[in-house]
Order: structure tokens, then sequence, then C-alpha cells
């Protein structure tokens, strides 16, 4: 693992008009996007710890004509608005009380103590701005190079100080761990599983789908279950149903999804997939999905019509669930019924629920002929209005 940090982001002119507003001895770049540059992952967000107070922030980022933003000022946080993407600045800070939800911090200068109230080893990593030397008071290069996730210090403090650390352990082992996980950490998380009740449902709902969402969170999940922890988070869950689907995705080239991830979690029962929703406080459109995903049989029957009644998304969802092949799909645009309502009362039937009836039929064989093109329908039309009693 190098000792330097060495990636085209630091030489933004952006960011260097940023460190040069607030001087480069007194910030650091710290957390994922010093993470991620060393796997060579892509940087999302670029955060800053700073021996600064958040008015002196403030104040030389106005000099400067740079736009800061409080976001969370109570805990020393300022958000400078750049070109490239907002930067988070925040004050170096130790905890002075935790009760597992929010903490109550003091400002400090010493970086080391500001290291020490992080979560894992491989998040309290901080690289100087301009000559990229790191900084790394807990082995956090050497669990980084190993993939190994482990907490700072005592793994059940962490968890104390905060609960949905166990939470963020798992997400942290599915995307950057490497096999045997660390025995305390796991250790930890599972005898501090039943302190997640105390966290808001939303949070909690956050990041689950965050974990859901990764490339492959099948074992991470299954080792959840193992250790008693996804019991407590969604007690309704049966784990074998998401290597399945995740398999069928990556055989079929399909980008994971968490929603749908989260359903394969979930037995087909449309009610409780909405309890679920609900509970996690998800959106109304997840919520739908969710439930529509729920109301899957073992054979999802026909690709395209399964498309045209749910939709594409909904459809990609019942068939990976099912396990089956989602090819018919590939360049198919879902078409639209060439005659509607006017057209049968122009044949002479009366408006009302009888022209809902003979729409529905022809719309039905349609479906089962496999969409054919509007002269067929005409046909169609004909033979339903034929067979009408007299």
């Amino acid at each position: 693992m190098a000792d330097r940090l060495d990636s085209d982001w630091l030489q933004r002119e952006d960011l260097l008009a940023l460190v040069d507003a607030l001087g480069a001895d007194a910030v650091r770049y710290v957390g994922g996007a010093v993470r991620d540059s060393l796997l060579d992952l892509p940087v999302k967000d670029i955060d800053m710890a700073t021996r600064l107070s958040p008015q002196v922030v403030t104040d030389r980022l106005a000099a400067a004509g740079l736009r800061a933003v409080p976001t969370g000022i109570e805990h020393g946080t300022v958000t400078a608005v750049l070109p490239g993407g907002p930067v988070e600045i925040t004050t170096l800070r130790h905890d002075v009380s935790t009760d597992g939800r929010r903490a109550t911090v003091a400002f400090t200068d010493d970086w080391r103590e500001d290291a020490a109230r992080r979560d894992f080893t491989i998040n309290a990593l901080y690289a100087d701005p301009l000559t990229g030397e790191l900084f790394d008071w807990f082995d956090g290069l050497a669990d980084l190079a190993a993939r190994r996730v482990r907490f700072i210090g005592d793994a059940r403090q962490r968890i104390r100080e905060d609960h949905l650390r166990i939470l963020r352990y798992f997400r942290f082992q599915a995307r950057f761990g490497s096999l045997p996980a660390d025995a305390e950490a796991e250790s930890a998380c599972a005898d501090l599983a039943a302190t997640l009740k105390g966290l808001s449902r939303e949070r909690v709902g956050m990041e689950t789908i965050n974990l859901l969402a990764l490339p492959d969170p099948a074992p991470t999940t299954a080792r959840m279950a193992e250790l008693g922890v996804l019991a407590v988070v969604l007690p309704e869950a049966d784990v074998t149903g998401l290597a399945a689907l995740v398999a069928a995705e990556q055989r079929q080239g399909i980008a994971p999804d968490p929603i749908r991830r989260l359903a394969a979690l979930l037995p087909a029962d449309p009610a409780l997939a909405e309890q679920v929703a609900s509970r996690f406080r998800l959106s109304s459109a997840q919520k739908k999905r969710l439930s529509q995903a729920a109301a899957r049989d073992a054979d999802a029957g026909d690709p395209r019509a399964l498309a045209y009644r749910l939709g594409r998304e909904g459809a990609l969802d019942r068939l990976l669930l099912a396990g089956a092949d989602t090819r018919a799909l590939d360049g198919w645009d879902i078409p639209v019924l060439p005659i509607k309502g006017g057209d049968i009362v122009a044949r002479g039937v009366g408006a009302g629920p009888e022209v809902a009836r003979v729409l529905r039929a022809v719309e039905r064989r349609w479906i089962d002929e496999g969409f054919p093109d509007a002269a067929r329908v005409t046909h169609l039309l004909d033979s339903e209005l034929a067979d009408r009693p007299a």
C-alpha cells in the first residue's frame, strides 16, 4: 500500500483554491476520498478535516469569494460549494457524550484525537492536500491492503457510541472486506445487535438499502443472519433467495437493484412487503414496486406480456426473482394498444361498461398473440363484436 496519495483530483483547480483559502497547514483530506483513491476506485465525495473553527472556515471562504453553507454547524461542518462539487469541511473534534444515536462533540486541534472518534481504521486515513503525505494512527493502511474492516480501538465502545455502526460494518465488509472477517468486530455486532432497535427505522432502512445496492451483498447478508443481526432489522428475511437473485442478475448482465433485492429477502406476500416498506420509510414508488414484486409466482410467465402489464422495471423484477430469462425484453419497446374506446363506440356499441368489456377482451387477445399490428387488432375487434349476444 502506498504511503502517499497520488491522485489527479488533488490537482483540481477549485480544490487548490480551497486549500489556498484555508491554509494548507490547517486542512487535510480524510475518509472515503483517501480510502477509495488508495484502492483505485472512483472518488465521489471529498471531505476535509481542519484545525480551524467553523466560523474561521466560513470567514476565510467568504474572503476568497467561495460560497459556504453551514450544513452541520453544530457538529463543526461547513460545506464549500465548488465548481467540481461540494466539499464538507469539518473541524477536528472529540466526543463529549454519546447515547448510541447522537453525539455531543467538542472541537480540538489534535488530528489523532479526531481520528480516534471515527468508526473504522480504513476511514481514519488523512492526506496532506498538497504533498499527498498520509497520516495513519491505527494501521488503516495495513487493513486496507489486507481488505480487513476493523473498528478503531474497542469495537463494543465504538458501537455503543453509534449503534448504526453495526450496519455500517456489514456494508463496509461487503464492499471492502475479505474473509475471514475480523472476529472482534463480528462478536461485538452480534452481542450488541439489539441496540439497533433504538434507531429510527428510516436510518436502518437507508443503511439496509445501501448494503443491498452493492455488487454482491449475499454472503454478508447471510452472515448477518447467522450472527442474529438481520433478525433485528428485518425479521421477515430469508436469505436463500438473495444469492439466487444476485446470480441471475450477474448471469444476465442486469445492474444491481436494492429494491429488487429487498424483495428477494421477503416472502411472496404483498401486504407484508408494504409493511416493510412503511417501516423502512421507503418512497411511495418504492413501496408500490416492492409490493408488486412480492405478488410474484414461481413461473413469471411471458416476459413481454409481463412488461406490458407492469412496466419494464416491474417485469425485470418478477423475471429475475423467478430466475427466468429477460432477453425477450432487450431492445423491445412496450407497445400501445392500437384501438381506443372511441373506436368501439364508432362501431355501434353504446358508451358505457360494454365498451370497456370489449376493449379488455380485444386487449387480452392482442397480448396472447404477441402484440400484432393494427390490422390484426381490427380483425380481433371484428371477431369480438361478432360474438356479442344479439
